[in-house]
């Protein structure tokens, strides 16, 4: 069994959702990322998301994009998101982490560093899982096979406009859990419905075995309990990286700790 997976399983058993926040790796300064993921961590954080910056990020809103073209200006890609994973693990060995990004930089990185380098440096990092936006699942099983024997997980996305036919893709190949995209928009978009999520999240299930996590749209802790009603994972991203952005750097684990402790305990109230 997976560290998410395991993770995930753990959480139900206590009759607990999870919680996954999102960080842009590099932003706001590279000598800050580790630092905000352990804050994450001892917050309350169960899962997280390091996102690897791309210069063409389509499914990320204003806020996101931006810390990308940040992290980039700043030298970080992905040699350095793999170290800083390494270093977080030095000090954390049991919190699931994920690279989320694109397929540029994990084919890049191969062709700069020999077939299957990514996922063989990744898994050596201490990574758990990936989430590539613009790998389709009709298009990756090969890759989707490979990070299995490596022992790593493949998330994928599914959004509203998504049909019966592709949650079944979906749920023949993805392992860990899957994110559901509450919204036809980009990151930070503020029109959360939550009706609409609580329609959703039964219909991937039918198709889907692996637990469900929602994000795009979920901004504090209202929302966020609301979502964990229905959903087994909440992912909140923008917000995040929009307060870490505003922070003078020298809080930024400070104001990241707290935040996770703030959603942690609405997700966690009776």
């Amino acid at each position: 069994m997976s560290r998410i997976a395991a993770t995930l399983a753990n959480l139900k058993a206590q009759g607990r959702k999870a919680l996954i926040p999102y960080i842009a790796a590099g932003d706001p300064a590279p000598e800050t990322t580790v630092e905000i993921m352990l804050a994450l961590a001892q917050g309350g954080a169960d899962i997280i998301e390091l996102g690897v910056p791309f210069s063409d990020p389509m499914a990320d809103g204003p806020v996101i994009a931006q810390a990308a073209e940040r992290a980039l200006a700043r030298g970080t890609g992905s040699v350095q998101v793999l170290d800083f994973v390494r270093a977080f693990r030095r000090s954390n060995g049991t919190t699931p982490v994920v690279l989320m990004g694109y397929a540029n930089p994990v084919e890049r990185y191969d062709q700069k560093h020999g077939a299957g380098a990514f996922i063989r440096d990744a898994a050596a990092a201490g990574v758990d899982g990936l989430l590539v936006v613009d790998y389709p699942p009709e298009e990756c099983e090969g890759f989707a096979a490979d990070l299995k024997a490596a022992g790593l997980d493949l998330i994928f996305l599914l959004a509203p406009t998504s049909t019966g036919q592709r949650m079944a893709q979906v749920g023949r190949i993805a392992t860990g859990y899957v994110y559901y995209v509450s919204l036809k928009g980009v990151t930070g978009a503020g029109h959360l419905d939550t009706a609409a999520v609580a329609d959703a999240v039964p219909r991937i299930r039918a198709h889907v075995k692996v637990p469900v996590g929602v994000g795009f749209g979920i901004r504090d802790a209202a929302t966020a309990r609301a979502v964990a009603r229905v959903a087994d994972a909440v992912v909140i991203g923008s917000r995040l990286v929009q307060l870490l952005n505003e922070a003078p750097r020298e809080q930024a684990g400070a104001v990241a700790r707290g935040f996770m402790a703030e959603i942690r305990s609405a997700l966690d109230a009776p």
